[in-house]
């Protein structure tokens, strides 16, 4: 009788009522799988924050703006991310990743299809705001997840594996939306993003456990622990990475997310769909980069060299974009096609695709429990710059042209280098002083 009563549960009036049963996931995929879910979050943040550089003309016509001012407005998308991070940081250490996401995949959802209405360039910037708000927490929610479940070398592996599916986003935004957007128009690109928005949170809502939230906090004010996210940003062992993060993301979606599409159009004379062709092989080495520099990061341990020399090799290709254009002292010949400027591309996304080494060097230098907050930390820095350098850049361009955008952050890009290798040297020859004068004499 006991055998037969077994895996039943007794309710009321003693009737037997089967136990409700759960599909057992393998554990690797118990934890991969949620992680795979998440980074479809950044996929689509991706594509929203990239899609404006395939669609700049008939979007800056139809809301009745100028190409210059819509890259400015778009800067509002950066803005509101970057100050979405902090809230986003410690709602993750309170409230746990399912939680975070379900919220900012319904405030996605909804800044979609505000801008698929958008009419005008007040509507299209608070369209961009509250895109900006939805999606900043979209990397930090798989990044918090695996600082919490993974040990710190297998995060540094998965850290640009969600980084790579991400940039998958930059993919969907250049081809196929190229053509949905000659064939149905640009608000159909915003109406799609919302159903996406729509489909990903509902896998979230399937596969991410609630349990892994991180133990709530409820005796420590809000204000304590925004500061805290705060003064982590200022903090020795972030300083470094801090200060390349700054400029780092906002030279790719500068390229990538707006720059990019028209440099293609205006002063390579393609069309829409040649253009958004033309910027594939940045996708591409955007999507598979973070994997190659995570690997090699492995091997070598100079992760150090690979950021600072990633990001000097990002600003000389810059430069070389550059000295090609027509009228330049290099363009002639292949030097001067369309073709060369999307391979010299491909090679300024290879050598930023270090990006995801910021985070792992972050993620060492903080306790589990303050993951989130610190990795909201320094993506703050990453869209902060990208709303200050996207805000510059749009005035460069409306005033100077597109040569002068790339010159500028090939500036940025090297300043920020510099600064980071000397921030980083100082950290190591700091602790070989304080354990010198530790020796016995």
């Amino acid at each position: 009788m006991r055998r037969a009563l077994r895996g039943v549960v007794r309710r009321g009036n003693n009737r037997p009522v089967p136990e409700p049963r759960r599909p057992v996931l393998p554990p690797s995929l118990q934890i991969a799988l949620p992680l795979v879910v998440l980074a479809l979050g950044h996929t689509l943040s991706n594509l929203l924050r990239t899609l404006p550089a395939i669609a700049t003309d008939v979007m800056s016509a139809d809301i009745g703006t100028t190409t210059a001012y819509l890259g400015v407005l778009t800067g509002a998308y950066h803005l509101f991310f970057a100050l979405g991070q902090i809230p986003a940081g410690v709602m993750l250490d309170r409230l746990g990743v399912k939680t975070v996401s379900l919220s900012l995949f319904m405030l996605a959802a909804l800044g979609s299809a505000a801008g698929a209405l958008a009419q005008g360039p007040v509507s299209f910037f608070l369209a961009q705001a509250l895109l900006g708000i939805g999606c900043c927490g979209m990397l930090l929610c798989p990044f918090a997840l695996a600082a919490r479940t993974l040990p710190p070398a297998r995060f540094a592996m998965w850290s640009g594996l969600i980084l790579s599916i991400g940039n998958c986003g930059m993919l969907l935004s250049a081809t196929p939306m190229a053509w949905l957007i000659e064939h149905h128009g640009w608000r159909a690109s915003f109406w799609v993003s919302a159903a996406l928005a729509l489909c990903i949170g509902a896998l979230v809502a399937l596969v991410v456990p609630r349990a892994e939230a991180a133990v709530p906090r409820p005796s420590r004010e809000l204000k304590a622990e925004f500061r805290e996210v705060l003064a982590l940003t200022a903090s020795m062992p972030l300083r470094g990475p801090v200060l390349l993060a700054f400029s780092s993301l906002a030279a790719v979606l500068a390229v990538r997310g707006v720059w990019g599409g028209p440099w293609f159009m205006d002063v390579k004379g393609l069309s829409r769909i040649d253009a958004g062709n033309a910027l594939i092989p940045l996708t591409l080495a955007m999507a598979v980069g973070p994997l190659v520099a995570g690997a090699i990061d492995r091997l070598t341990g100079a992760r150090r060299a690979l950021l600072a020399g990633g990001h000097l090799g990002a600003g000389f290709m810059l430069l070389f974009v550059v000295a090609a254009m027509p009228g330049a002292w290099l363009h002639g010949g292949p030097l001067g096609s369309a073709t060369f400027d999307s391979w010299v591309f491909f090679a300024f996304g290879c050598c930023l695709s270090t990006q995801p080494l910021l985070f792992a060097m972050g993620q060492t230098s903080t306790p589990k429990e303050k993951s989130g907050k610190a990795l909201a930390a320094l993506n703050l820095m990453f869209f902060c710059g990208t709303a200050f350098h996207q805000l510059v850049s749009g005035a460069i361009a409306s005033r100077f042209g597109l040569a002068a955008v790339f010159l500028y952050f090939a500036l940025a890009l090297t300043v920020s280098a510099m600064l980071f290798l000397y921030c980083t040297r100082r950290r190591p020859a700091g602790a070989i002083e304080n354990q010198a004068s530790a020796r016995p004499s």
